[in-house]
């Protein structure tokens, strides 16, 4: 009988960045995969959704007896949810199907082999023989227990040159993660469409925006990052990326929803971009093999010279002091595709959730990191503000001055802010306070501030370089 030997393999998977735009991919042509070749899979199409989980359609072509038969798809998901699989061919019936998930490892190996006869090879140190024995497995729980002739052994891990040699691969390990179908069917060569949905495939957008301060502009350059941790690789598929939060109804794969506090005013337009019921679709422009433990990223959004602002923004909670709390340094921009070349023009696309870093030049032209943020799925025409961190030179103080009581109802409280500029430039804080719900009323305002939502008041507040400015306000309320 032909001895198995059990080696070492090492090998990493990677593939080149690919930036290439994301349009509409044309039907495949590429010869489908059969088993027994190095991948089984045949002509892919994977669809990822930004919940965790993915659809994956293999079309394979069957070479099937007439009758019953049992069917091996190696090559699938090592982490597939089997009772999402489906199989579609013409004259086609499934009768029963199973998937053997137990891969073939040296630890299982070895666990497999418990009351089994297994040889080892041990190599002299100081000659170089090599001898032979036979021994039988008794236990391998955290350590292998060995019966050799009438003696027990362990079999110690410490790098002496021991080898184990198998007579067989046990029954029940797979090389490679296999879903077994016994299905029904006229014969001949068929194709047939294998369905199922998994965790383990993900991806996720990223920004890299460069701000000019002087021009004012911004360049975005957005990439879509794929990730495989599903243990088995995808040969030459074509990709459809699903930006929205769609309902698994579990809620197992769900991230849930995101408020990220990035949109300032939700957009209402619309391009000519696909769509999914209300989730947008994003499709690579070409086949690519998403390798397992392999991230990929692909360029979907480059836009040049957006109109942008710096600007700095301070939020205080309803009665709150603070002691020359740093004011939060903010970029602001626009989504919208309305206005090409005017100051109301902006990135021009929808904005799939991920993180946005900022960049900005140093006197020496380099550009260097600045912050970031995570913004949610965002409309096409919104209004976006990025915090990038907390302003070294700008600082608001928060005092309330004076609290009373009107009546058994209301209250009187008068708030005053100071407001620092240690820069040499002259700047505007967008100071905002929070907590006003119900029927509060500003009774005095020593400039005039916004609504900005049901609980929040803004003040545009400019301060002078290397200068101070105060603002006092008077609330009336029941709290």
């Amino acid at each position: 009988m032909r001895n198995l030997w059990l080696l070492g393999l090492g090998s990493v998977l990677s593939a080149p960045l690919v930036p290439a735009p994301l349009i509409a991919q044309p039907e495949p042509s590429s010869p489908v995969g059969v088993a027994g070749e190095d991948n089984a899979q045949g002509v892919l199409s994977v669809t990822i959704y930004q919940n965790g989980q993915s659809l994956v359609q293999d079309m394979r072509q069957l070479d099937l007896p007439s009758g019953r038969s049992k069917q091996d798809f190696p090559d699938v998901s090592a982490v597939i949810r089997p009772e999402t699989v489906t199989l579609s061919g013409a004259g086609i019936g499934i009768v029963e199907q199973n998937f053997d998930y137990d891969l073939l490892t040296p630890a299982k190996l070895m666990e497999k082999a418990v009351g089994q006869t297994i040889t080892l090879l041990r190599t002299n140190v100081a000659t170089g023989a090599e001898s032979r024995v036979r021994a039988k497995v008794l236990a391998a729980n955290g350590g292998v227990v060995l019966q050799i002739g009438d003696t027990i052994e362990v079999l110690r891990d410490d790098g002496l040159p021991v080898r184990v040699i198998f007579d067989r691969v046990p029954p029940g390990l797979r090389a490679r993660p296999t879903l077994s179908v016994t299905v029904e069917a006229k014969g001949g060569r068929t194709p047939a469409t294998l369905s199922y949905l998994t965790p383990g495939l993900g991806w996720n957008a990223d920004y890299v925006t460069l701000f000019d301060e002087a021009s004012q502009t911004i360049d975005v350059q957005g990439w879509v990052t794929l990730t495989n941790n599903t243990g088995t690789n995808y040969q030459n598929a074509d990709v459809l990326l699903v930006a929205g939060n769609t309902n698994d109804g579990g809620g197992r794969y769900n991230r849930g929803r995101t408020a990220t506090g990035t949109i300032d005013e939700a957009g209402t337009e619309s391009n000519e971009r696909e769509r999914l019921g209300d989730n947008y679709l994003y499709p690579l422009a070409e086949r690519t093999t998403i390798a397992n433990a392999q991230q990929k990223q692909v360029s979907f959004l480059d836009v040049k010279r957006a109109p942008a602002k710096g600007a700095y923004e301070f939020v205080n909670g309803w009665l709150a002091t603070n002691e020359a709390s740093s004011a939060s340094s903010v970029l602001k921009f626009s989504t919208t595709a309305k206005g090409a070349g005017s100051e109301k023009a902006g990135l021009g696309d929808q904005l799939p959730q991920g993180t946005m870093r900022v960049y900005m030049k140093d006197k020496r032209g380099d550009p260097q990191f600045i912050g970031e943020s995570i913004i949610e799925n965002t409309p096409l025409g919104s209004s976006l503000s990025i915090r990038t961190g907390e302003a070294f030179d700008v600082k608001v103080k928060t005092i309330v001055e004076e609290r009373t009581r009107i009546n058994n109802r209301r209250w009187r409280t008068k708030m005053r802010y100071e407001l620092t500029n240690a820069s040499k430039k002259a700047i505007t804080v967008d100071l905002v306070q929070a907590g006003l719900w119900g029927d509060v009323r500003i009774e005095a305002q020593s400039t005039e501030g916004k609504r900005i939502s049901a609980d929040k008041v803004e003040w545009n507040m400019p301060v002078a370089a290397n200068g101070k400015a105060t603002l006092t306000a008077t609330f009336d309320s029941r709290y």
